[in-house]
């Protein structure tokens, strides 16, 4: 389901891939290049980037909070930030075209809550991390590159993150994260895929795959 490369990535960037949640895009449009041309500077993105970040972490390092607590207020953020349908039709790819209203409306609920579960398993992770703003570059109007570095807590070197985020003045979304090298949300998509395709084009496997994932697990019992 998540190839051991985004395992590792996850475990390494979990800040920057909780920030992901709030609104993966839809289509190609999103596949970023480093052809584009040099551009100025979006300080209202960089500001966006930094304040959402450390958001994130000062709530998940806070050790006051209960886990419960911790998760009522991760999921309040990420519903703030986050456009569902556009996370749920990237990740389907190529079959986001064919996919039914009714397997649609069953994947996005299943979908909803493994992503929460993924990120959720890893809050006893953050230690204090801090996000630094280096700099931003300007695809278009409205599409922003902001560069990041996530450091200290348990990080022994300074982790380079990269946002890429759509809007205007206040109004902003991330799209999509690199973390390592790797745009996070693009990986997604074609482990979703590759499930996908390796059932026959069936959608409801996948959806069947995340809901197994989603089942708390059983404890052991004795014979």
């Amino acid at each position: 389901m998540i190839s051991r490369r985004f395992r590792h990535v996850l475990s390494r960037g979990l800040v920057a891939t909780a920030i992901a949640l709030g609104a993966i895009g839809v289509g190609s449009a999103l596949s970023p290049s480093r052809a584009f041309a040099q551009a100025s500077r979006d300080l209202q993105a960089e500001q966006f980037v930094g304040v959402q970040a450390q958001r994130i972490i000062a709530i998940l390092s806070d050790q006051s909070q209960s886990r419960a607590d911790k998760i009522a207020a991760f999921r309040a953020i990420i519903d703030q930030d986050a456009d569902v349908p556009r996370i749920t039709t990237f990740v389907l790819g190529k079959y986001a075209r064919t996919i039914t209203p009714d397997q649609e409306q069953r994947f996005a609920a299943v979908f909803r809550r493994y992503a929460q579960n993924v990120y959720e398993s890893r809050m006893s992770e953050f230690h204090g991390e801090t996000v630094k703003v280096t700099g931003s570059l300007v695809r278009k109007p409205g599409d922003v590159i902001v560069s990041t570095v996530i450091v200290g807590g348990a990080l022994k070197q300074p982790l380079p993150v990269a946002w890429r985020v759509f809007g205007d003045g206040d109004s902003w979304k991330v799209v999509d994260v690199e973390v390592a090298g790797i745009w996070l949300a693009i990986t997604q998509q074609q482990d979703f895929v590759a499930t996908i395709d390796n059932h026959g084009g069936d959608i409801d496997a996948l959806t069947a795959q995340l809901q197994q994932r989603t089942q708390p697990k059983k404890s052991a019992t004795a014979p």
